[in-house]
């Protein structure tokens, strides 16, 4: 085991571990310990850089919650359709995180007023909102969902894989999951 090193290269490490473990086990299921065996330090190192384990994964959302904000943020014009493809390669580039989330992501509908899954309930629901469009009917919410959901399942369940492949192979299968039905205006 390793003693405490102050610098930045720690910190690192320790996040590429914890980011790894919580994509491959779930969040919960990984301890400080476990992190601290994959990057050789003891489990008191790990804890001085981030105690408690929240802290940890409060930085590693970070920068995926900055990307979500611009994307939201973004003009994909008017036709649900448009916002498939940045959505998808959003997915791709941050899915240890969406992996990390997916417990959360379960649980947001019945968040508490303040919560963290409240955030993420209302992240969730803009994100349908763009892929369902203005009033959409029921064919247009059930596609959105199914965009979705396929894009969180495909993208935590191929971390083996390399991103480009899965986001070509993901965006083809959302879009046609979004076109599945000749009623798209409704």
């Amino acid at each position: 085991m390793t003693t405490i090193d102050r610098g930045g290269d720690t910190r690192t490490r320790i996040l590429a571990a914890a980011r790894q473990l919580f994509a491959e086990r779930g969040y919960a299921a990984t301890s400080l310990a476990d992190i601290a065996a994959r990057v050789g330090l003891t489990k008191t190192a790990v804890a001085y850089h981030f105690h408690p384990k929240d802290r940890l994964a409060a930085e590693l959302i970070a920068p995926a919650a900055d990307d979500l904000v611009a994307l939201l943020d973004g003009d994909h014009g008017d036709d649900p359709r448009a916002f498939v493809e940045p959505l998808t390669a959003f997915v791709v580039r941050h899915r240890a995180i969406i992996g990390l989330l997916m417990e959360d992501i379960g649980g947001a509908d019945q968040a508490a007023p303040g919560s963290p899954r409240e955030a993420i309930r209302a992240f969730r629901d803009e994100i349908h909102a763009r892929l369902a469009g203005p009033a959409p009917g029921d064919a247009a919410r059930v596609r959105a969902w199914a965009v979705m959901g396929s894009l969180q399942l495909a993208v935590v369940k191929t971390m083996d894989l390399p991103q480009e492949t899965v986001r070509e192979l993901v965006l083809t299968a959302a879009l046609a999951v979004h076109d599945a039905s000749p009623d798209r205006a409704r």
